[in-house]
């Protein structure tokens, strides 16, 4: 089990002025970034307080108590966590603060579960869960717990508060606040429903929040170059370094169909050969399917750009790869320079694959599926677009049948 990293500070709320003038202390708990916070039923003048140490100024009576109260605080909290490490549990700034505060471990928050459920996929990262999975879910889990201080203002919200109109007001939040499209906050939805089921597996809650809910995901025309943007991009060569590798990595992805984190991860084991061909076989992070691909003679190319490269030599990689992030903005500013009118990202280069670099080029379908790595034809059909060309390729068969025909 990860060793949790634990801190207790206390602090003052200035903002939060008492009748007498003074302002309440409070306690902040910490565990793996993740906060627990409540009041301590003292108070103390502002300018009494040392914000540096997290105590009361001077040797004054008055400070002497107060400084002597948080100190019993503090080692009572590090008692709890303690117990907690004793019993194998997982430690969290909640349960800590329940432990304290002689809450029921029943009584649950929807944040103390899905820290909880977050701590679990971090530790199967590579096993059960890819690493993409995990930040999705801790990004959903950072949405919820702003969205309580927005709009209930409180740090988290009991499991039984989590109503159907909870979760219409999230999805509303996130489309507004957080500016997040249609099906980017119905993917959160979907992360946060498997929460409330651990809650309801467990009978933690009583009602299903979701109970009324239908997922619906819009469909998305994702762009794709076509053959004469792809040879446009080949021939253009970037003095500034990070756009030329960029460049090369997207390339080295619509000639192999591999998505962003399995290009990100690739190592020369993955390259085999075969009857003399060299071959990526790997399997695919986010399914597990494997991928068979030929390599052709641009991606061996771009391959051996980037031997020397001292990123690839330390960690044995084939490329270079910059975050996804950092991917996406760049294909940005190269599809610009190279006049592209369309909206790139990582993802797109998959798509050239499927479309123009292989069915286009007559290779079946069932083929692209397995080079995809992809578990049945029906997904690879998502990524093969039936384009201008190919229906005038495959209709160029029946059009001498009917070229002498005369209709009266």
């Amino acid at each position: 089990m990860t060793r949790a990293t634990f801190r207790v500070l206390f602090y003052i709320r200035r903002t939060q002025i008492l009748k007498d003038g003074t302002v309440p202390v409070y306690v902040r708990i910490t565990v793996n970034r993740q906060r627990a916070e409540f009041g301590v039923q003292k108070s103390i003048e502002v300018d009494q307080w040392d914000s540096q140490k997290g105590c009361a100024r001077g040797y004054s009576t008055n400070a002497k108590q107060l400084n002597s109260y948080l100190e019993t605080i503090k080692a009572q909290l590090y008692q709890h966590k303690m117990v907690l490490s004793e019993r194998s549990e997982v430690i969290t700034a909640y349960k800590i603060k329940n432990a304290y505060l002689g809450i029921d471990d029943d009584n649950k928050t929807i944040l103390e579960v899905f820290r909880e459920h977050n701590e679990r996929c971090k530790s199967l990262i590579n096993i059960d869960f890819a690493q993409g999975t995990y930040d999705r879910y801790n990004t959903c889990c950072q949405h919820v717990e702003r969205y309580i201080r927005f709009r209930y203002r409180k740090n988290d919200k009991d499991l039984n508060e989590i109503t159907p109109e909870f979760v219409k007001d999230f999805e509303y939040y996130l489309k507004t606040e957080r500016k997040c499209a249609h099906n980017t906050a119905t993917k959160y939805l979907k992360n946060f429903k498997k929460i409330t089921r651990i809650a309801l597996a467990n009978k933690w809650m009583t009602d299903d929040p979701f109970r009324n809910t239908k997922f619906r995901l819009d469909e998305v025309d994702m762009d794709f170059l076509n053959e004469e943007e792809l040879n446009t991009m080949m021939q253009r060569r970037f003095d500034i370094e990070r756009l030329q590798q960029v460049k090369d990595v997207y390339l080295f992805c619509c000639f192999t169909g591999l998505a962003f984190v399995d290009v990100k991860s690739l190592v020369y084991s993955d390259i085999v050969d075969n009857n003399g061909e060299r071959w990526i076989k790997k399997r695919r992070q986010k399914t597990k399917n494997w991928c068979n691909i030929p390599l052709m003679e641009p991606a061996v190319q771009l391959m051996n750009k980037y031997k020397s490269h001292p990123v690839c030599q330390k960690n044995g990689l084939v490329f270079p790869v910059l975050t996804n992030q950092k991917m996406n903005a760049y294909l940005k500013e190269i599809a610009d320079l190279c006049g592209i009118k369309k909206h790139l990202s990582t993802h797109t280069a998959r798509h050239t694959f499927a479309t123009t670099v292989t069915l286009l080029n007559q290779v079946s379908i069932e083929v692209v599926s397995k080079m995809l790595g992809h578990s049945s034809i029906n997904m690879t059909k998502k990524y093969a677009r039936v384009v201008d060309d190919l229906i005038s390729r495959d209709m160029q068969k029946i059009y001498s049948k009917y070229e002498d025909v005369r209709i009266n």
